[in-house]
């Protein structure tokens, strides 16, 4: 039988800066095409579902609604992560994991966007990997690995190759406030949902394709590993 592994793919590597980064499209589609795994995969948001989140509450949503407005722009990136994988990939976004776990039947890849409010596309793709006994989760963003403090603010900030559930828990649990379209490197109830079931997971620089390969066949990669 073949084994899945799942992406959890940041709305900002299919669209950095707002712009759907074709070229990268096509790469990751080659690498998914050619890998010996089937996929399943989860599109976040990125800035654009922030903006839009951020603009909902401007006008008066609450944050149940803010949710709502990004989880469509995690489905606009799913469905461009399809349109790239072509024939290998189930031609319509799965709106749930029941779907999701039938569509895996008969498709190399199938690909989700965000479901529910309240619940990030880490989440998603978290429960995802639990639906389909997935090998392994590889979560790719646009920081190269997880580090003890945020990189971006702090110079002296390290580097974590490898940890445990439940570091990656306490870590996770610092800079989540579950406000919709909220920047961090997993969340913590994502991070909960790998641990219950001890799924290995791969976090890597998602715009640098030869570390996803490397941690989608589970080898040691420039990126951090988290398994017990």
């Amino acid at each position: 039988m073949v084994k899945t592994v799942v992406l959890s793919t940041g709305g900002g590597i299919i669209n950095p800066e707002g712009m759907p980064d074709v070229k990268f499209l096509q790469k990751l589609g080659k690498l998914i095409e050619e890998s010996k795994y089937n996929f399943g995969i989860v599109a976040g948001g990125g800035r654009t579902a922030r903006f839009y989140a951020q603009a909902a509450r401007d006008l008066g949503a609450s944050e149940f609604e803010a949710d709502e407005v990004g989880i469509i722009s995690t489905k606009q990136n799913a469905s461009l992560v399809i349109t790239a994988l072509g024939d290998v990939a189930c031609p319509k976004v799965a709106q749930d994991f029941d779907e999701a776990r039938e569509m895996a039947g008969r498709y190399k890849a199938v690909v989700m966007g965000g479901t529910i409010p309240g619940i990030s596309t880490d989440a998603d793709a978290s429960l995802l990997a639990e639906a389909l006994h997935a090998e392994r989760l590889v979560n790719m963003s646009n920081v190269d690995a997880i580090y003890d403090s945020n990189p971006r603010t702090n110079p002296n900030a390290k580097k974590l190759a490898k940890m445990s559930y439940s570091d990656l828990i306490m870590l996770a649990m610092k800079g989540d406030t579950r406000k919709a379209g909220e920047n961090f490197v997993f969340d913590s109830l994502a991070c909960k949902i790998i641990a219950r079931s001890k799924i290995e997971a791969h976090f890597v620089n998602g715009r640098d394709l030869e570390n996803v390969r490397k941690a989608i066949d589970g080898k040691e990669h420039s990126g951090t590993i988290v398994k017990s």
